[in-house]
């Protein structure tokens, strides 16, 4: 027969058990595993970004307040001039298929806002020749007369109406411009958009130039060398 003592002592240690069934035991394992990510696609953009000064990608960013503040000011003195232009100045009248083909073009620059006080908000230049050539698997553009003679490439972008232009500009009687990048006096960056059948155009937001926007028209040459 068991002793009081001993009874009580076992009641002890089963309530000590049956508390302890109630409490939780952690439990060591690895970590649950994370879905894997996939990488992300590289986009048309980080191409010309990574050649581009940050001063130029900021230019392109800003393209719209370009056309908004360089028309704006065209339009005060010469509304019947910028109408007369048509498609070249309305900003939104890109069109498909941005990329200009090989070959020669008649050129002219128009040139929005003004640079100084007391200089006309819209100057028409007279019309140049330039050149549309294949460079390794880009594009490139030269103006082929005249003291100022920019040249540059033409990017892909991810917005697919238009190619980005990053250049610098050939001054007297340079053979060569200078590489973009190497002097920003010298650097220009804008958009290359088709506006219509067999015509293109370049804006140049916030040129050196210091006007607000300019805007060169590009229409192929009648009769093209070697034909």
């Amino acid at each position: 027969m068991r002793k009081p003592m001993d009874i009580a002592r076992s009641g002890t240690i089963v309530a000590a058990l049956l508390a302890l069934g109630g409490c939780t035991v952690a439990k060591v394992g690895t970590p649950s595993a994370q879905p894997a990510t996939a990488p992300t696609a590289p986009k048309k953009a980080d191409r010309w970004l990574a050649v581009a000064t940050a001063g130029d990608a900021d230019r392109i960013n800003r393209l719209p307040f370009a056309w908004t503040e360089g028309l704006t000011a065209a339009r005060a003195r010469f509304a019947s001039s910028v109408r007369e232009e048509g498609d070249l100045l309305r900003p939104a009248t890109a069109l498909p298929r941005p990329a200009p083909t090989p070959g020669s073009y008649n050129c002219r620059l128009v040139r929005l806002g003004s640079a100084e006080r007391g200089s006309p908000a819209f100057v028409r230049f007279k019309p140049f020749f330039c050149y549309v050539e294949v460079e390794d698997d880009l594009l490139t553009i030269v103006k082929q007369t005249g003291t100022e003679r920019p040249a540059g490439r033409l990017w892909d972008d991810d917005v697919a109406s238009r190619l980005i232009f990053l250049g610098s500009v050939a001054l007297g009687s340079e053979q060569q411009p200078k590489p973009y990048g190497q002097d920003d006096k010298r650097d220009m960056a804008g958009v290359m958009e088709r506006i219509a059948p067999m015509r293109w155009r370049l804006t140049l937001p916030y040129p050196r130039s210091g006007a607000k926007l300019e805007v060169y028209e590009l229409t192929p040459v009648a009769n093209q060398p070697g034909q």
